[in-house]
């Protein structure tokens, strides 16, 4: 299906008649679609998180830089998701958008934040590959299928799964999550209690380097590492737009399902990378030949259940407990990266092809990660690509707390409609590029040796304080093209919530609400953001202010 506005303002060619089949991919999600409870939501949002590679990365880091320095590791990377998450999150349940559209108000402009999907589409499909790995390590171990028939599985069992997005994905991660919980927990408490001996290994564990004391640069590297999943929050907010409004009724559960969801995801995170290495050293110490497939979580879970149950069994749930975390996972990883690729090409492009065209994208990009085999070098892949998704993160919460909230300088009010943003905005774009570039560098040892131990604090430091450094030297100008988008009907109701007014799109005669609208150029109704979006003679778009730069 495709959708696009011509000069003559007509209605488009093939325009969009199931907005729930698309999940709303490029606009604000609806009052009338956002049908979930509270609950609903935040356990759709966490079951996206029952990933294995969690497991993977905190065996990886324990095993190079030894225990104490992954736990410290472990921390950092705690602290610094749930800080820069929280805003995050908050306006994208608050105002019912995803992340890109939150970044393009946030310090970026329209078109600056195209970059920010490419990183984001660039987490989905790597994180994809690397759980489909592990999937296909299970189904090896499991059912004697090559790996690289293992690959292929892996990524076409999810096409038919994300088709429905949010409708079937919330029953999916409901279903399965009770599931999952005991069969990650059962091993690690078995040990605990039988075996508590290997928790004094644990501590004691010095890794490859022999590093039993806390060291700053070991902390830091493996705090990078684990800062690759800082997109993963992008992921959570593609759940959390679906948030009902919030009400003095339902406050409470409203801000609890926010913050569980939305930056406590990294509780749940932290957790299982503790586990990991737990069980990674476990293997190591106890288990003859352990320390070659220690990092890889169909093993370490394999070896566990054999110490309870007969082989068969053992084997069967460590088989079912891969295949339901990949499942779960990669479903969201494929829905997410769809949306990405969906958005940035809609814009630049000025051509709606659908999100599933980019479903498809985003499988094969993946599987051809797998089939390179890049579980054999997943850190050096993860903390190069930590250094890009924080430098973006961190400055879009950098952005809302600080230029928003401390200092006014940008809007308060989220906005994402083109007409109203300037193509590029220096605060947040510029910042960004900065920031991943200086760390990058750092990382790859070009600013020196003692430097590249620290890329991921670099690029933190660097995304918090050039935001409101740039927003003061410019004195925010480049926020808003526009400060008036020419409806007089209010954008939020009595309780601050996104208003649920509908109003007809000229372009392609079909109701959206108000949040959605903008006045039309044409000086003769209403036009919505998508058909803004795929407007190439721009006939649709408002003009700037005669206050702009």
């Amino acid at each position: 299906m495709s959708q696009d506005v011509e000069a003559t303002g007509a209605p488009p060619s093939g325009a969009k008649a199931n907005e729930t089949l698309e999940d709303y991919t490029l606009r604000f999600a609806p009052r009338s679609y956002r049908r979930w409870s509270t609950g609903m939501v935040a356990v759709s949002a966490l079951g996206g998180i029952a990933y294995l590679a969690d497991f993977a990365i905190g065996a990886n880091i324990g095993i190079s830089y030894g225990t104490v320095n992954a736990l410290w590791g472990i921390l950092v990377f705690a602290v610094v998701i749930f800080l820069s998450g929280f805003p995050l999150a908050y306006y994208a349940a608050r105002y019912n958008l995803d992340l890109d559209l939150i970044t393009r108000g946030s310090g970026f402009g329209y078109y600056g934040s195209v970059v920010t999907n490419v990183i984001f589409a660039t987490f989905t499909f790597i994180f994809f590959a690397l759980e489909g790995s592990i999937m296909a390590q299970g189904l090896e171990l499991g059912l004697g299928i090559p790996l690289w028939i293992g690959y292929a599985l892996s990524t076409l069992i999810i096409f038919p799964l994300v088709v429905y997005g949010m409708s079937l994905l919330s029953k999916l991660q409901l279903w399965t999550t009770p599931i999952w919980l005991v069969l990650m927990v059962l091993p690690f408490v078995y040990l605990l209690i039988s075996h508590p001996d290997s928790v004094t290994a644990f501590f004691a564990y010095q890794g490859e380097k022999g590093q039993g004391s806390p060291s700053l640069g070991s902390v830091m590297l493996a705090a990078g590492v684990c800062l690759s999943l800082i997109a993963q929050i992008a992921e959570q907010i593609d759940y959390l737009r679906f948030m009902p409004p919030r009400t003095p009724e339902n406050a409470r559960r409203w801000w609890s399902a926010v913050v569980l969801a939305g930056p406590g995801w990294v509780i749940f995170g932290a957790a299982k990378q503790v586990i990991g290495l737990f069980l990674a050293v476990y293997l190591i110490v106890n288990v003859a030949g352990g320390a070659g497939s220690a990092n890889e979580p169909v093993q370490q879970f394999l070896v566990t259940y054999t110490n309870i149950m007969p082989t068969w069994l053992a084997l069967t749930l460590a088989v079912v407990l891969v295949v339901i975390s990949q499942i779960k996972i990669n479903v969201t990883n494929a829905y997410s990266g769809s949306l990405a690729w969906t958005n940035s090409f809609t814009r630049v492009a000025k051509h709606y092809p659908g999100r599933l065209v980019f479903l498809g994208v985003n499988l094969a990009i993946a599987l051809i990660l797998m089939e390179a085999n890049m579980f054999d070098f997943l850190n050096t892949i993860l903390g190069f690509y930590a250094n890009c998704g924080m430098a973006w993160v961190v400055v879009v919460a950098s952005d809302i707390a600080i230029n928003k909230y401390v200092l006014g300088i940008s809007p308060k009010q989220p906005e994402f409609r083109r007409g109203m943003l300037y193509a590029v905005n220096p605060v947040g774009f510029g910042s960004m590029v900065v920031a991943a570039g200086v760390s990058i560098l750092a990382f790859f040892g070009v600013l020196g040796d003692t430097l590249a131990s620290y890329s991921p604090l670099v690029a933190i430091v660097l995304a918090f304080v050039l935001p409101p450094i740039i927003a003061l030297a410019t004195r925010g100008r480049y926020y808003l093209r526009r400060t008036d988008d020419g409806i007089p009907a209010p954008m939020h109701d009595d309780h601050g919530n996104p208003s649920g007014e509908t109003l007809r799109c000229e372009a392609c005669a079909q109701d959206f609400e108000r949040p959605d609208m903008t006045a039309s150029g044409t000086g003769t109704g209403y036009v919505c953001s998508l058909c803004l979006s795929t407007d190439r003679a721009g006939a649709h778009v408002l003009p700037a202010s005669s206050t702009s730069p």
